[in-house]
């Protein structure tokens, strides 16, 4: 559908295809390495990457940074997307609809980058990525084979801010991920 990312990018940033975009700032479609072995995907953009027009670039960008760091990542090392490139109203969580929107988009991203491991920031980028509802408190941190991927769903930074109580496991799914890239030879 898209011969280059170029394409691919200036398509998205014009896109008008759900009401997201009326109110949006920016379109914050995904940044990174383009040649990553990882790529984080979230549900969609706050009001900080929203008006930046960068993913996880708040308080919520901040903490993930420093997980990746724990694990001895740097964002230039991985590639970071939502699943919707524009913000929903007061942060709520994109409807059907407009995840439906943006997935050829996503569906592409994931094509040209290629990463060997996908990991699910929250419940609702977990059940786009895998096609099912995911039970986040019983499933963050089991990794999934599908096709040419490992998906490993994991708390988004932004409930982890809002309950104390998912650091822990996050930091435990992060141990996962740097386990699991050992194991499939993936250089960090």
């Amino acid at each position: 559908m898209y011969d280059d990312f170029k394409t691919l990018y200036e398509t998205a940033m014009q896109c008008k295809k759900c009401r997201l975009a009326e109110q949006r700032k920016h379109v914050v479609f995904g940044e990174g390495n383009l040649k990553a072995d990882i790529m984080f995907i979230g549900e969609g953009p706050g009001a900080r990457e929203d008006e930046l027009g960068r993913p996880f670039v708040g308080p919520a960008g901040q903490l993930l940074d420093k997980m990746l760091d724990e694990i001895g990542l740097k964002r230039a090392d991985v590639y970071i997307a939502n699943v919707v490139k524009c913000r929903p109203p007061n942060n709520r969580d994109p409807q059907p609809d407009e995840r439906a929107a943006c997935m050829d988009y996503l569906r592409a991203q994931v094509a040209f980058i290629k990463p060997k491991f996908i990991v699910c920031l929250g419940r609702i980028a977990a059940g786009v990525i895998l096609g099912r509802d995911v039970k986040m408190m019983k499933e963050h941190g089991m990794c999934t084979e599908v096709k040419n991927f490992t998906i490993m769903p994991t708390f988004h930074p932004a409930a982890m801010l809002h309950n104390p109580d998912y650091v822990e496991g996050a930091k435990q799914d992060f141990q996962v991920l740097k386990k699991r890239l050992g194991e499939l030879n993936i250089a960090r």
